[in-house]
């Protein structure tokens, strides 16, 4: 299966996800945390420590690994910590829904089959993008912009999929999207002597590679075709 990611947290506890947050965005000496590779598991009013690694109970978590623990302790809050109930839910729901009906879409595809289209702001997006190479005034960034308006609402659910892995919008709104290392913002980067290429995403930076294209024409031809490779080539109705 797809492992859950630091930020999925976010829906399942609010206020944890803020502690993590925390801290990947400050360093553990300023904020007085002390921490180990190991974390807490409460059962019936009893608290045992879980070792997240080998021994993690004595290993230091530092400014180099605080990343690798963060990943680590969601994957056991949102996995190992429950999986009876995973497994009973899945069995669940498998009685209802045949294993080889799901088994023909795509995490991503799921979660739009399951949590409807999103309604996605273009100018929210907009007033919360960063800019590598490119400039706001420049024509293609123009392009872009013209570009995105004029998707229709799949589409624009499969584009902010393509560049964040997610089809979510943040509650909060684009100046709230989370990447790897906590809040960041949808970013652009000028891509030179590639007009042949198509864009690229990196999802856990929320930042699309957008090369130098001669025409808005061109530009939309490429976007679009590699925002459907990155779909997998599933319709969105």
């Amino acid at each position: 299966g797809v492992k859950p990611t630091y930020s999925d947290m976010q829906a399942i506890d609010p206020g944890y996800y803020k502690n993590l947050q925390m801290i990947l965005e400050h360093k553990l000496e300023d904020i007085g945390l002390d921490l180990t590779f190991s974390t807490e598991s409460h059962s019936f009013g009893r608290a045992t420590t879980v070792d997240l690694i080998p021994n993690g109970r004595n290993i230091a978590v530092t400014e180099d690994t605080k990343e690798k623990y963060v990943d680590l302790v969601c994957q056991h809050r949102m996995t190992t910590a429950i999986e009876s109930q995973i497994k009973a839910f899945l069995q669940g729901f498998h009685e209802l829904v045949d294993p080889e009906h799901i088994n023909i879409f795509t995490a991503k595809e799921l979660e739009l089959l399951i949590s409807g289209m999103p309604d996605i702001d273009i100018h929210d997006l907009k007033k919360n993008t960063d800019y590598n190479g490119y400039r706001p005034a420049d024509k293609e960034i123009g392009w872009f912009w013209s570009i995105m308006f004029s998707l229709s609402r799949s589409e624009k659910a499969e584009f902010l999929q393509f560049v964040t892995g997610s089809s979510k919008v943040p509650l909060a709104g684009f100046s709230e999207l989370q990447g790897m290392r906590g809040v960041q913002k949808f970013s652009i980067t000028k891509v030179v002597n590639q007009e042949s290429s198509l864009p690229s995403a990196h999802t856990c930076f929320n930042a699309l590679d957008l090369p130098v294209y001669s025409s808005e024409e061109d530009m939309k031809s490429k976007l679009l075709m590699a925002i459907s490779e990155g779909a997998g080539g599933f319709g969105f109705a």
